[in-house]
C-alpha cells in the first residue's frame, strides 16, 4: 500500500498573491456611475441669444468707458463701482473694495448719475 498525497489542481486563473513583505495594491472603490447631464432644448438657447448679446454689448462698454455703476442686488442693498471683468456667472466690482457679485443676485443696474431712472 503506497501512501501518496494528492494535491489539488492549479489553474492558470487563480489570483496573483504577492509575496510576504510586498506592498499591497490599493482596495478598489466601488463608485456609482455619474448623473446623467441635463437636457437644454437647441430652442431654449437660441432664444437667449439676442439678450445674451446685448447684455455682453452693455457690459463691454460700461467697462471701457470705466462708467460708475449702482448695483442693487435682490435683497435690497446697493453697491456702487465700476465694473472691471465680468463672465458668464459674475461681475467684479470696484468700488471701495474689489467685490465679485453673482449675477443672479443682481436685481438692476444703472448709471450713478441716473438715480435708477
Amino acid at each position: 500500500m503506497s501512501t501518496q498525497t494528492t494535491q489539488p489542481a492549479v489553474s492558470n486563473q487563480s489570483a496573483h498573491v504577492p509575496a510576504p513583505g510586498s506592498p499591497r495594491p490599493p482596495a478598489r472603490v466601488q463608485r456609482d456611475p455619474p448623473a446623467p447631464l441635463p437636457f437644454h432644448s437647441m430652442a431654449r438657447l437660441t432664444e437667449d441669444i439676442p439678450h445674451r448679446d446685448a447684455e455682453l454689448f452693455y457690459l463691454q462698454k460700461q467697462i471701457q468707458s470705466q462708467t460708475p455703476m449702482v448695483i442693487v442686488l435682490e435683497d435690497g442693498e446697493h453697491i456702487e463701482g465700476c465694473i472691471e471683468w465680468y463672465d458668464r456667472n459674475a461681475l467684479k466690482v470696484r468700488g471701495r473694495t474689489k467685490i465679485l457679485i453673482y449675477k443672479s443676485a443682481i436685481k438692476y443696474m444703472y448709471k450713478l448719475g441716473d438715480h435708477g431712472q
